[in-house]
């Protein structure tokens, strides 16, 4: 029942260590689509993940489009804060993509407005706060997926 977690152009080392890190201790695959905010030899990456690394189901896109045409068949969901429907909301199942921003700016705006009825947010209770920290959304959104799943 593995769930598919998309990072599209992650920036931050240390959060796609954490998710690689998630991603193996819960059967899920981790896909990155370039460009990538650092080199995947980082250390920050490796120290985040441990040496979890190798274990590892991951797969690289040289771009969105790439990622996009391989997996035009594939059921996604898209998060971000922007989305109009929470994420309890969303229909799991086996193989769904979860499809992440990046940390700085989260999903282009092309992406939100082409998916709109696919597109989920975590809710947050204080508006003070913009957006979570990439590893803690994506940490919530697959436990959640396993909750429903099992």
């Amino acid at each position: 029942m593995p769930l598919n977690i998309v990072l599209i152009e992650p920036e931050i080392p240390n959060n796609t260590g954490n998710i690689g890190r998630l991603a193996l201790a819960t059967g899920s695959r981790l896909h990155l689509v370039k460009p990538l905010g650092f080199e995947i030899d980082d250390k920050r990456l490796k120290r985040a993940g441990l040496d979890y690394w190798q274990h590892l189901e991951a797969i690289y896109y040289e771009s969105k489009e790439e990622f996009f045409t391989i997996n035009a068949d594939k059921k996604m969901v898209f998060l971000s804060s922007h989305g109009t429907k929470s994420h309890w909301d969303i229909q799991f199942e086996d193989n769904l993509f979860l499809v992440f921003g990046k940390e700085s700016v989260g999903l282009p705006k092309t992406l939100i407005e082409k998916h709109q009825t696919d597109l989920f947010k975590i809710p947050m209770y204080n508006y003070e706060i913009r957006s979570l920290n990439l590893a803690n959304a994506v940490s919530i959104i697959v436990y959640e997926g396993l909750r429903q799943l099992r």
